[in-house]
């Protein structure tokens, strides 16, 4: 006999009255209400919290539109998830010696950390540079240090990330650079660039130049290697730097969605088909500690996407409608104290980027609280998650947790919670017109202190901060930065600048400055630029010369 929805109604009434009324009245919820970081969490869901869910229409099979289960037929069944640690430090040098290591301890992919200068446009003889030479990752000025970088790892073969925004474009151009002289063509170079510049404004604060101008490179970007770099992501579109600014998990699916409409429309107008970018759009989001949140948020992740592809936007290819991702682990919510504590976080947090399903993964490190990461805990991260690939079987099955009345109800409670964020966007007049009025930043920094307030009240235990404390706490081993890295990357710097050509340097940015001033595609002249070793700060000193640099608004 089928159990029908009314009665499945009436037996959770009489289990809510009698069994569940009992035990309350003697022991109460250690809480008043659960909450994950969008939703109310009630105490069991049944198939009454699921009853308008369309298992081919929501759901469906792995590889299929709408693509909830996965965008491959196969999954981990067939090939694993990248694993592509974040990795980068003081000199192109010293950058290449890690990457080797990683590479041998059997790393798939590389991931590339650049320093402070480097990602806001400044050579490392910068007075604004002063102190940030190498610190936070490597120092890239000019295309000889991309060439040591990769000297002896083959990029043909070699597929690697690069967290790199405003100055994307130069960084870009200086890599297919390094791949056409070590033999290749620029059509074989894989790898991904994050690109996605929106979020700096809104998050994490490496812009240059305004938000029009910003998109306008971007979109240059994107165009240039859906043409002659077909294999190369162009964009990563961020939702990883908005959850660790302190969004919900609704708002960083809903805030990185409409920044992606914002480059795909402005790469419209510069004259591109949808299906020739939207295939090589790819995504960063960020994993944090609420397991089944996230589990959820990746398979309404790739639903909402598709959705907006062929239904809003009108793509016709099934590429242009797949929603694929790199995730990291949350820098957040690693901590100072306990430091070995974020081993375990990270864990839980990979096992449900994994059990989501995700293309490409990077744990944060344990010491990333204290320092950029140790080789160590380096390699600690990389064997998470080959122990996950190899010993738990998480890989073993496609979306494990579909069925389950939770997470699909969770599932359609954060597309219902992201769509109408992003709708609210629309209405502003999208992306651009919501940073510049401050919406994005408010509504980000507001959920931001919602969650500090718990953590003060102790509403949300943070294990090692807030509760289960010790006392004398060893100081871990952590990385010590090393002064005379500036030292050296200036001295490197003078000598190219010494024994380049400064006629084909000087003409090269003057038509960079030509195709600023007009609308005529950019990357022409920043390839060309980079070719004769003109460096970072020279291209990014003529577009601040003729775009200004972005000032915020004030957020309160």
């Amino acid at each position: 006999m089928t159990t029908t929805e009314n009665d499945l109604s009436a037996a959770q009434q009489e289990w809510e009255d009698g069994a569940l009324a009992r035990v309350l009245a003697r022991f109460p919820e250690r809480r008043p209400e659960f909450r994950t970081s969008s939703a109310e969490v009630r105490r069991v869901y049944t198939p009454t919290d699921v009853t308008g869910l369309d298992y081919k229409a929501d759901v469906g099979f792995p590889g299929q539109y709408p693509f909830t289960r996965g965008v491959q037929p196969t999954m981990f069944r067939g090939r694993l998830w990248t694993m592509r640690q974040y990795a980068g430090f003081g000199t192109a040098q010293e950058t290449n010696g890690r990457f080797r290591q990683l590479l041998a301890d059997g790393q798939t992919g590389l991931s590339i950390a650049f320093d402070l200068p480097t990602q806001i446009g400044y050579d490392s003889d910068h007075p604004m540079a002063e102190g940030e030479v190498g610190q936070v990752g490597v120092a890239i000025d000019t295309l000889a240090d991309m060439e040591e970088m990769f000297d002896g790892i083959p990029l043909d073969k070699i597929s690697t990330s690069m967290t790199i925004n405003a100055p994307a474009a130069i960084l870009v151009a200086m890599y297919l650079a390094v791949a056409e002289k070590q033999g290749h063509s620029m059509s074989v170079a894989t790898g991904t660039a994050q690109n996605d510049v929106l979020k700096e404004y809104v998050a994490r604060g490496t812009y240059i130049f305004p938000p029009r101008q910003s998109v306008r490179l971007a979109a240059d970007l994107i165009t240039f290697c859906a043409k002659e770099a077909p294999r190369f992501n162009s964009i990563s579109v961020s939702g990883y730097h908005i959850r660790d600014a302190g969004s919900t998990a609704a708002q960083e699916i809903a805030f990185a969605f409409a920044n992606a409409l914002a480059y795909i429309e402005e790469c419209q107008r510069r004259g591109a088909d949808i299906d020739d970018v939207a295939p090589r759009i790819s995504w960063i989001f960020n994993t944090h500690n609420y397991f089944f949140e996230e589990v959820a948020k990746y398979r309404a992740l790739r639903r909402i996407w598709a959705r907006l592809m062929r239904e809003r936007l009108g793509a016709k290819q099934p590429e242009s409608w797949m929603l694929r991702t790199h995730t990291q682990t949350g820098g957040s919510t690693l901590t100072a104290q306990q430091p070995l504590n974020n081993i375990v976080r990270a864990g839980i947090q990979a096992l449900a980027a994994v059990v989501g399903g995700v293309q490409s993964l990077a744990l944060s490190c344990y010491d990333e609280a204290l320092s950029i990461p140790t080789e160590q805990a380096q390699r600690v991260a990389l064997r998470t998650q080959q122990i996950i690939a190899h010993e738990t079987g998480a890989a073993d099955t496609i979306d494990p947790m579909a069925g389950s009345y939770y997470v699909e109800w969770l599932t359609n409670e954060l597309e219902r919670e992201a769509t109408a964020i992003m709708d609210r966007v629309d209405d502003l007049g999208g992306a651009v017109a919501a940073i510049e009025s401050g919406y994005m930043q408010a509504e980000i920094q507001e959920a931001a202190v919602a969650y500090q307030r718990e953590i003060e009240s102790k509403d949300k235990i943070i294990v090692g901060v807030n509760d289960f404390t010790e006392g004398d706490e060893a100081a871990p081993n952590i990385f010590r930065p090393n002064n005379r890295v500036g030292i050296e990357q200036m001295k490197r710097l003078a000598n190219i600048k010494t024994g380049r050509d400064m006629a084909a340097v000087t003409a090269s940015l003057g038509r960079l400055r030509d195709a600023a001033r007009g609308d005529a595609h950019l990357m022409p002249p920043i390839l060309e630029a980079v070719k004769v070793y003109a460096s970072v700060g020279e291209m990014c000193g003529v577009l601040r010369e003729e775009w200004g640099e972005y000032t915020p608004p004030t957020v309160v």
